[in-house]
Parts: structure tokens; C-alpha cells; sequence
């Protein structure tokens, strides 16, 4: 049995259905991750897990126990807020301390693990500043020692880092993977950013309307989403309306932007012959076609171009179909001027397909 099993969790507010029967399987020290836009119902379910939100229906359990009615403070989970949720008044080693005081812990135990903890997060140098004093990295650091402090069972994190700049963003990422790995604890986070989810996540459910529409590895969602919504939220793909033709032998064709190719046995196996979305990306997208394999030829015209450092993201205006972008060389793209004609291929085995619905 899972560590931690959400089973048909469902919850309304009047017409609004924030979760539609929601199961969602945790293994003990995994990190997960609840991923989806506004709305899609990944907040509602970790503050269901936490007990802060009932739901309708549905039970949560735990390493075998059911706590659906369990209260929050009774459940022993750490929890991150998005705004930190640091007392102003109390310093740094004195907010660590907090619920170690609140569980009764005795001085010489309390001030043994503050000491850990400060050096588990970097922050030994800074115990007696208060929270005005740290920067907003630094504050991130104590809310997540404070909800390490008295050894947690799970750590469910709401958007920890959305209020961070990109590049303090990416340095907290790393530390957040790094304490996962160094504690053990079991990692629940919500985010609504792609990247973020994908560089630190075991694993990924991908929300919609208050739905899990595919859970997964990373890698496996980024190359094999099972969705159009999956494949257009998850990285950065050009979505296209296109039809799948089945030939003599199994042979199987796809038809896009006004050219076809025959697909890799196997690429399209369980979508039946008919309309379909072709997914492709970016980094797929080049100037010539690799020799000896086949790949789709997309013609069209230049509609922007623009320079983003290791190299050029041009927009191109494909004959009869959505605008589509591509990372291609900056050396290769000076002569390509805004509407300048130009063709461009995708190799045959990156072609994603999936359901139009």
C-alpha cells in the first residue's frame, strides 16, 4: 500500500467542482508534485491532504490510517505558505523553535535540533536576526526549517517560491531538491510553473478542471504526454490540428500544415485513423532535414524573430495552419528577415500525437 492514498476525493463550492473525484497514490519519500493552472483544483487537494478543507466525500489515509476526519494539527505534517507565514517579532532561531516549544520538547532537545537545522539550511550565521532583516531567499529558508524542525511525516509546500525572482528561483530549487534528498521526508508540492515542477518532481500529476488527467515521471510527461492539454501545459510545444491516415501493412501517415510523413511503427498505435493533434518542439524544429530520415517539411513565412542568447526563437506563419516557433542557430537566422519565405523540417520520430479532445 502507498504512504499517503487520496481515494475519490471530491469537493464543491455551490456550482463550483474544486475536485471530481480525485485519486492520487504518494510512495514514503517520494516528491511529488501538483501541477496546473489557476483554478484546476492542485491547491484545494493539499489543503484536503493537510485538513485545513473537507472534502464532500472521498477518504485520505495514511501509511494504512485513515485521517480524513484527523485535524490538522493532529496529522503531523510540515506545511510552506507562499507568504512565508514567519512570526515578525521572533528571530530566526526562535521561529525554528516554535513548534518544537508547541510539542513540548524539552530546552536541551529544542536547542540541539534549532542548531541542526540552522546549519541544514545555511543559516547558522543569521539566528538572531529577525525576519525584516533576511532577504526573501533567506526567509523561504527558515519557513522550510521550521516545518523540518520536529521531523514531519510529509512536507506539503504551496507555491513556496512564486513571490522569488528567476534566478534566486532556480538557486532555491536546488536547495529544496537537495533537502529532500538529505532529510527523506515525503515532498507534496503545488506549483503553476512547468519548469519548476520538471526540475525537481519524482513525479508530476498534471491538474485540469478539477481533474488528474496523467500522472507521471517527468521525462515520461514531457515526451509521452496522453493529452492535448497535458502536451500544451507541460513545456513549451507547438499544438496543431492534424489527421492520422492508416495505409496497407500497418503503415501510418500523418498529415499536418499542408504536408504528410509516415510515422515510426508504433508511434500512433492506439489513436484510431481520423482527426488528431500533432505536438512539436521548438528544439525539434530545424532548417534541413536529417539525412536518411524522413521528417515533416512545414513551409511558410518569417513573422518574427528574436534573439534570447544560445540562440534565435523564430515565429513562423506556416500556409494554412497556427503560428509555430522554433529555436533555431542565431548564425543561420541573420537572413531570415520578417517575411522572408522559409520551410523548415521536424524529424518523424519527434513528432508527438495525441486525441484532439
Amino acid at each position: 500500500m502507498s504512504f499517503l492514498v487520496a481515494r475519490d476525493l471530491r469537493k464543491t463550492y455551490g456550482p463550483v467542482t474544486a475536485l471530481a473525484d480525485i485519486g492520487l497514490e504518494v510512495e514514503e519519500g517520494e516528491f511529488v508534485t501538483l501541477l496546473g493552472p489557476s483554478g484546476s483544483g492542485k491547491t484545494t487537494l493539499l489543503m484536503a491532504i493537510a485538513g485545513f478543507t473537507r472534502p464532500d466525500s472521498g477518504t485520505i489515509s495514511l501509511a494504512g490510517r485513515d485521517i480524513t476526519g484527523v485535524e490538522p494539527e493532529d496529522r503531523d505534517f510540515g506545511f510552506v505558505f507562499q507568504g512565508y507565514a514567519l512570526f515578525p517579532h521572533m528571530s530566526v532561531a526562535d521561529n525554528i523553535a516554535f513548534p518544537l516549544k508547541v510539542r513540548k520538547w524539552d530546552r536541551a532537545r529544542i536547542a540541539a535540533r534549532v542548531e541542526e537545522m540552522l546549519a541544514t539550511v545555511g543559516l547558522a550565521d543569521l539566528a538572531k536576526r529577525k525576519p525584516r532583516e533576511l532577504s526573501g531567499g533567506q526567509q523561504q529558508r527558515v519557513a522550510i526549517a521550521r516545518a523540518l524542525a520536529f521531523h514531519p511525516k510529509i512536507l506539503l509546500l504551496d507555491e513556496p517560491l512564486s513571490a522569488l525572482d528567476r534566478t534566486l528561483r532556480e538557486t532555491m530549487q536546488r536547495e529544496l531538491k537537495r533537502l529532500h534528498r538529505q532529510t527523506g521526508v515525503t515532498f507534496l508540492y503545488v506549483t503553476h510553473d512547468q519548469e519548476e515542477a520538471i526540475a525537481m518532481s519524482d513525479r508530476i500529476a498534471v491538474f485540469q478542471k478539477g481533474r488528474i488527467v496523467q500522472v507521471g515521471a517527468p521525462r515520461d510527461l514531457y515526451y509521452a504526454p496522453s493529452t492535448r492539454f497535458v502536451a500544451g501545459f507541460l513545456g513549451v510545444n507547438n499544438l496543431v490540428d492534424a489527421r492520422v491516415v492508416r495505409g496497407a501493412g500497418g503503415a501510418v501517415e500523418i498529415e499536418a500544415l499542408g504536408a504528410r510523413v509516415a510515422l515510426p511503427p508504433g508511434k500512433v498505435a492506439a489513436l484510431p485513423e481520423g482527426p488528431a493533434t500533432v505536438f512539436m518542439r521548438p528544439e525539434d524544429i530545424a532548417l534541413e532535414p536529417t539525412p536518411g530520415e524522413p521528417s515533416l517539411a512545414i513551409a511558410g513565412t518569417v513573422a518574427d524573430v528574436s534573439f534570447v542568447g544560445s540562440f534565435d526563437l523564430v515565429v513562423i506563419e506556416p500556409r494554412g495552419g497556427p503560428e509555430i516557433t522554433a529555436h533555431l542557430p542565431a548564425d543561420r537566422t541573420r537572413a531570415l528577415p520578417v517575411g522572408a519565405p522559409i520551410t523548415v523540417h521536424v524529424r518523424a520520430d519527434a513528432i508527438g500525437v495525441v486525441p484532439n479532445a
